[in-house]
């Protein structure tokens, strides 16, 4: 038995997954692609079984640690998810991977448990191979080599499909070379000026983008009025609440929404235009306006949402909360606003809140604690994306408890937020764009998994948003009323930046023939939201469609 340690290894960590190569040939039944699928499977366990046959200790222990990490990684996210690691899912989590270690925190069982099978492979690949003729060595030097540029090459061919099913290292690894390659050509152009015209009149108030986190919108009593309290439903002597009703969010990602949001890219062209339009805060300060983005959500100075340096240069104020607890940061963000709103200034702000990202067991006081009965408190305090997810198996009563502390998250960090923002500020001098970067879902269908947005194979409610506008009634900016009962239900993520840009006095026939339609306009929107973003190599996007007679 000793003699054949290495094989066991191996066949123990392929074992460990077969359930998916069962899934895989069921779902492909008797076809042309089984038969592919087979062989291809088989040359990737030959390959594997090449490398673990390698004389020089120093290569074959490289590419045995290559193959054990990226498995690892790959199979950790599938323990957590639920779902094959798609290429586009892979690319947002490379947009992601500064909160890596929020990640480990939260899903430690799962990634455990994925080292440990990879350990196997490790283990299977590492020991000392059984002496062979030394005609073999050639061919296993190569074998694994071949197989891999054989597989990437499909990969690039099928638009980075075709992966479900096979050895998960291979894929991994596949999807990093074929990332590395793009960003090598990456020829989309250069960063371009503002070239859409607008009138000389002066900007008098301010204009506010506020995007919360993980907000759906069918957990708002303006869409629903069973639903938490918001304090946008209510009726004000001097405000006008423009409700937009339920909305599609661009994708069900934080980065990707959040930087099409700053830079107007559309369903048809987000990519080069994302790439080579100015940025949202270009054309604030070219219409005289004081750039102010509020981070809610970082700290130190940590950039996300694939904001860098060149955008920060056309930011004037860049405003963290440091030395805030978590549990305070929409409030401190809410004093923030306020102070510029009553300021005498005239500015263009985006605040990112802190919202409901899970974890929401301590996001929220405990007087806020009017829904029952929710998660266990105490564990999360101080951990704002992410958290050990110990404890929470994910079954019905599970997610009752946690669509509870979810609600009275959005009591404090919702409701209480705008309670201080229409008694504190002078909102006469603002008009306010609210909105989530993307939805939820929070298994109100028995879901399987643990995932509540990102997901490869989302739910509509992952991206199902508020949209509100607010204005004083003493403004007279844009006509809200003209077309909100045929965008009520009918509006997106994508008509936020031409209106941003038609509150900048910017010309309308531009706007429109750039980046698409305002909401003043009738947008008809599609509501549908982006589930593969990435799309590349030729791929097209994937549009999920938000049926809200569904909810």
């Amino acid at each position: 038995m000793k003699h054949y340690l290495k094989e066991i290894f191996i066949l123990l960590y392929l074992l460990a997954n077969f359930d998916l190569v069962i899934e895989r040939i069921t779902q492909l039944g008797i076809s042309f692609g089984l038969l592919a699928y087979i062989v291809l499977y088989t040359l990737f366990v030959l390959g594997i079984f090449s490398v673990a046959n390698i004389k020089n200790n120093a290569v074959r222990f490289s590419i045995a640690v290559l193959f054990a990490l990226s498995s690892a990684l790959f199979d950790a996210y599938q323990n957590t998810t639920s779902e094959f690691l798609t290429y586009n899912t892979f690319i947002s989590l490379k947009n992601a991977q500064g909160f890596a270690g929020e990640a480990f925190e939260q899903y430690l069982i799962p990634i455990v448990k994925s080292f440990s099978f990879a350990a196997l492979l490790f283990i299977g690949m590492v020991l000392t191979p059984r002496k062979l003729k030394n005609s073999f060595d050639k061919y296993l030097f190569s074998a694994p080599l071949v197989i891999f540029t054989v597989f990437t090459l499909l990969l690039y061919v099928r638009g980075a499909e075709g992966g479900r099913g096979l050895p998960t290292g291979y894929v991994f690894l596949g999807y990093q070379t074929l990332y590395l390659y793009e960003e090598s050509i990456n020829t989309i152009g250069e960063r371009e000026e503002i070239k859409i015209s607008r009138s000389n009149s002066s900007i008098n108030h301010d204009i506010i983008l506020i995007i919360d986190e993980s907000v759906a919108s069918n957990y708002l009593d303006i869409n629903n009025v069973s639903e938490v309290t918001t304090g946008l439903a209510h009726s004000y002597d001097n405000i006008n609440i423009y409700n937009y009703g339920h909305a599609a969010s661009i994708t069900n990602c934080s980065a990707e929404s959040n930087y099409t949001l700053r830079y107007g890219g559309t369903r048809k062209n987000y990519q080069k235009i994302n790439a080579t339009m100015p940025s949202i805060w270009q054309y604030a300060k070219a219409a005289n306006l004081q750039t102010i983005y509020i981070d809610a959500q970082r700290t130190n100075g940590h950039l996300q949402n694939k904001m860098d340096e060149n955008e920060l240069h056309h930011i004037d104020q860049f405003i963290q909360f440091d030395n805030v607890d978590i549990i305070d940061r929409d409030m401190a963000a809410s004093e923030k606003l306020i102070e510029l709103i009553n300021d005498d200034n005239h500015d263009f702000i985006i605040l990112n809140k802190m919202g409901a990202h899970f974890p929401v067991h301590d996001k929220f006081p405990d007087e806020f604690m009017k829904y029952e009965p929710s998660l266990t408190r105490g564990n999360f305090v101080n951990i704002g994306d992410t958290g050990s997810r110990d404890g929470f198996s994910g079954d019905a009563s599970s997610w009752e408890k946690y669509r509870n502390s979810y609600r009275n998250t959005l009591l404090w960090n919702v409701n209480e937020f705008f309670r201080r923002l229409f008694t504190q500020a002078d909102l006469n001098n603002a008009v306010i764009l609210y909105t989530s970067d993307h939805g939820q879902d929070l298994h109100e269908n028995n879901d399987t998994g643990l995932n509540t947005h990102c997901s490869a194979e989302p739910r509509m409610q992952e991206g199902q948003v508020p949209l509100v506008i607010l204005e004083a009634k003493t403004l007279s900016t844009l006509d809200w009323s003209a077309s909100l009962l045929k965008n009520h239900n009918s509006s997106s993520h994508y008509n936020i930046f031409p209106t941003l840009l038609r509150l900048m006095a910017y010309d309308k026939s531009e706007i429109q023939s750039n980046y698409g339609i305002s909401l003043e306009q009738d947008t008809n929107d599609d509501l549908t939201f982006n589930i593969k973003f990435h799309a590349r190599l030729g791929a097209d996007p994937v549009w999920k469609k938000i049926k809200l007679n569904k909810n």
